[in-house]
Order: C-alpha cells, then sequence, then structure tokens
C-alpha cells in the first residue's frame, strides 16, 4: 500500500516573511542546514521564533511542517497511522514523515510539551542516522540532504515535569531568541501594523513596563506579538487604551490586581 501524503506546494512559503534579525541567528541556521545539523531554538512566548523559523523556510526554499506539540501528542501523530477509506487501509503518513520524505523543514514547536515516549522518535532523525522508523508499515526512511529538523521551547517554563532532556538537547545546534531591543521591537510593530512611530514607541514602552512584573506576579510581561495585535486594533479605530486591555492585559493574566495594575501602566502611556 502507497502512503498517502499531503500536498506539498501548500506548505512552500512563496512570500518573504518579514523577519528583523536579532543577531547572527540566520547565519547560524544556514550553516546547521549545510552540515545537516538539527536546531533548537530556546526564547520566550511571542518573540519571534515561528516567524523565524518561516523566514528559513522562504530563504531555502524548502517546505515547512509546523506541529504545534501538547499533552495527547502521540509518536502516531508525528509519523503516520492507518486509516480505512473507501473501505480499503490505506497508510497515513504523520506530519514528521511527510516532511522526510519530500526533503522539507519539520519544525517542532514548543517541544517539551509533548509526551516524553513522544520525543524519542526524533533521536535517529537528530544524529548522524537521520533515519525515521515507521514501525506499523516496518520502513525505515532516510533523510534526504534537503530535510531538516528543528525544535523549540520556552526556558521560561521549565520544570522538571517540563524540561528537555539532556539525550535530545545534546543532538541540536541551540539558537537563543529574547525580545528584541527597543528600537528593533519599534520598527517590527510598526511594519507589522502600520500604526506609525510615536504609538509603536508607547507600546514597546508598555511592554517593557510589564516584562518587569515578570515574576511580580506575572508568568512573562507582553510579548512583540501581543504589541502587534494591540496597534492592529489601534488601526482599525479602536480606542488605544481598550486596545490594550484587550490585547495585552486580558492576555497576560486574569488576576483582578494584576489587570488594574496592568491598565494604570497603559493608562500613564496612553
Amino acid at each position: 500500500m502507497q502512503p498517502s501524503v499531503m500536498r506539498t506546494e501548500a506548505l512552500l512559503i512563496t512570500k518573504e516573511p518579514y523577519y528583523a534579525p536579532q543577531g547572527d541567528e540566520i547565519a547560524l541556521f544556514e550553516g546547521a542546514y549545510r552540515n545537516k545539523i538539527p536546531v533548537l531554538l530556546k526564547g520566550p512566548t511571542g518573540c519571534g521564533k515561528t516567524r523565524f523559523m518561516e523566514h528559513m523556510a522562504w530563504r531555502l526554499k524548502r517546505p515547512l511542517v509546523t506541529v504545534s506539540c501538547h499533552d495527547d501528542l502521540t509518536a502516531s501523530d508525528l509519523v503516520g497511522r492507518y486509516l480505512i477509506t473507501a473501505g480499503e487501509t490505506v497508510w497515513i503518513d504523520g506530519p514528521l514523515a511527510h516532511a522526510v520524505r519530500v526533503g522539507g523543514i519539520c519544525y517542532l514547536d514548543e517541544i517539551v510539551e509533548a509526551r516524553k515516549d513522544t520525543t524519542v522518535v526524533i533521536h535517529p532523525l537528530a544524529d548522524d542516522r537521520r533515519t525515521l522508523s515507521i514501525e506499523k508499515t516496518g520502513e525505515v526512511l532516510s533523510a534526504p540532504p534537503e530535510f531538516a529538523l528543528a525544535i523549540s521551547y520556552n526556558p521560561g517554563y521549565q520544570s522538571v515535569l517540563k524540561d528537555l532532556k539532556q539525550s535530545t538537547r545534546q543532538r541540536f545546534v541551540g539558537l537563543e531568541f529574547d525580545y528584541p531591543t527597543a528600537d528593533l521591537e519599534k520598527r517590527i510593530v510598526d511594519h507589522e501594523s502600520g500604526i506609525g512611530d510615536e504609538i509603536a514607541t508607547k507600546l514597546v514602552r508598555f511592554a517593557a513596563m510589564t516584562r518587569n512584573l515578570k515574576g511580580s506576579g506575572l508568568e512573562e510581561g507582553a510579548s512583540t506579538r501581543l504589541l502587534v495585535h494591540a496597534a492592529k486594533l489601534m488601526v482599525s479605530g479602536i480606542d488605544a487604551k481598550a486596545a490594550c486591555r484587550g490585547a495585552i492585559a486580558q492576555a497576560l493574566t486574569d488576576d483582578p490586581e494584576m489587570l488594574a495594575a496592568i491598565h494604570e501602566l497603559s493608562a500613564s502611556l496612553f
């Protein structure tokens, strides 16, 4: 039985995704890609890791297969399974197997959210073997030179239960991401929303205030992504304080006292 495959054309990114480099991450990723070394992206939520992967897939002209990992993600979800279609049993490739077959880039987002027994399946792909075993079919896929594996996680959420094992992480080249500098973040917010320099500057200042509250009631401060959301709402005609409340404050916390504190911060700027 031949495997059923996804449409590869739909996974190609034809238009350049906007990405503003923070350092040498583009050169490092390209060097790892040329040497067939998988890449680990580390950084807080909403700092640009996924956009970076989209940009690199566009630069390298490879299809991008993205998997958002979660507690119920099984090995079969990644590799594939048999399904009955029109009375016939058909093997359906999972996203990881498909990426290997077509020489794409497989990006496992928030890898620590996946079950520990699931992450083990990527180990042979992440070392010199570059193979993927499909136990249910007896097939062993050898990754072509164009295939690349990338994973990401947020170190700020690390715990004993949700940490990346050394047996996994030492297979990867690590790229560390953080929120951009104030000037760069302002340019990103303006570019993504068209809000203009003045308001973008205020939003970045507001984000810095919320990030100072991390560990004092907030798990995370406002991400660059949330700033873009607020800016887009403002451009569409929403009042600035209402946009900050809905796109930033309510997205960060449910605690009434913290919400009140964040509202006061936004009111001081808008």
